[in-house]
């Protein structure tokens, strides 16, 4: 086999960093020697230190370019687009540029893949697509019901991306993962939010009554699933990629505090956010059929995601705009 060409887009941001980092590391073995190429606007969200001491090749640019996809894209063997806006918050108070990168953005990049002829390309999406359920867990066949801009435009990007597959034969999968959490998080998300505030003795915003639920999976955890489906993913299918707790808010505050050594004197009831999802939940057998499960217990990788903001607490003082 030649030596594999991977292209990572988004890959200075949390997730598609850890899973650069990764690959790089030899954590994948039938990619060990696979040579890659990173895509990164570099918003707030993403950071070239993500991928200090990393041998790839950089490229600062925009899915939604296509003169720069035509350039890039060729000769990629695999495409993952982990490139996305991704706050639920920042898409309620402005939605476009949310529709513009995850739907628009998509169909660029999938433009590109099929005009070089990619040979597999993974889209990495979010459970939000599917709305809130109270009971059980939702399937890959479940219908979209997106109840925030966010999940909205990730739909519209999951659509386009099926679309790609059935009308043009793209060899493109799906995956679908819950709330990531780990070392690295812009601290906007509520663990790295929680944390960053607690070690400086800031107080913390909790939403409504605290009783939303989430599915919590480490970034390593996902990014190895979608490793699976990069290798054993059926072209046109979509996986998901489930965590090892699921927790309410106000449960998920009380292992922060604890993990801080604070009390509840330092949370905020505040007023709840609009559209507010209850409860996500995804059934992941169809992935674990690949081989895949997840590796990382909750109460471990919290211990060590709260060590990291710690030790790197001067780089996670800055709060989003």
């Amino acid at each position: 086999m030649t030596r594999p060409r991977i292209l990572v887009t988004g890959g200075a941001g949390f997730i598609g960093s850890h899973y650069v980092r990764t690959l790089l590391s030899g954590g994948y073995p039938e990619f060990a020697d696979a040579r890659v190429t990173v895509l990164d606007r570099l918003t707030y969200a993403g950071n070239p230190a993500n991928l200090d001491g990393f041998s790839c090749d950089l490229v600062w640019g925009d899915i939604c370019d296509p003169e720069l996809l035509a350039k890039v894209v060729p000769g990629h063997d695999v495409v993952i687009n982990f490139a996305a806006e991704s706050h639920v918050d920042r898409s309620i108070v402005d939605a476009a540029e949310f529709v513009r990168t995850n739907v628009l953005g998509v169909q660029t990049l999938l433009q590109a893949c099929l005009e070089a002829g990619t040979g597999r390309v993974v889209q990495v999406s979010t459970d939000e697509v599917y709305g809130s359920i109270e009971t059980g867990s939702w399937t890959e066949d479940a219908p979209l019901a997106p109840r925030s801009p966010y999940a909205a435009s990730k739909a519209g990007g999951d659509l386009i991306a099926r679309a790609y597959a059935v009308t043009h034969g793209l060899p493109v999968c799906v995956s679908r993962c819950g709330n990531n959490y780990g070392p690295r998080q812009f601290p906007e998300k509520i663990i790295p939010l929680f944390v960053s505030n607690l070690l400086q003795g800031r107080k913390v915003p909790l939403y409504g009554d605290g009783g939303n639920t989430r599915d919590w999976v480490h970034v390593d955890d996902h990014c190895r699933g979608v490793q699976t489906i990069v290798e054993r993913g059926q072209p046109g299918q979509v996986y998901h990629i489930a965590g090892t707790a699921e927790l309410t808010n106000r449960e998920l505050a009380q292992r922060l505090l604890d993990a801080c050594g604070r009390g509840w004197d330092m949370v905020e009831f505040v007023t709840d956010r609009k559209g507010h999802d209850r409860r996500y939940s995804l059934d992941d057998s169809k992935l674990r059929a690949l081989g895949y499960a997840p590796r990382t217990s909750f109460s471990e990788g919290l211990a060590d995601t709260v060590r990291w903001y710690a030790d790197n607490l001067h780089l996670h003082t800055d709060r989003p705009a």
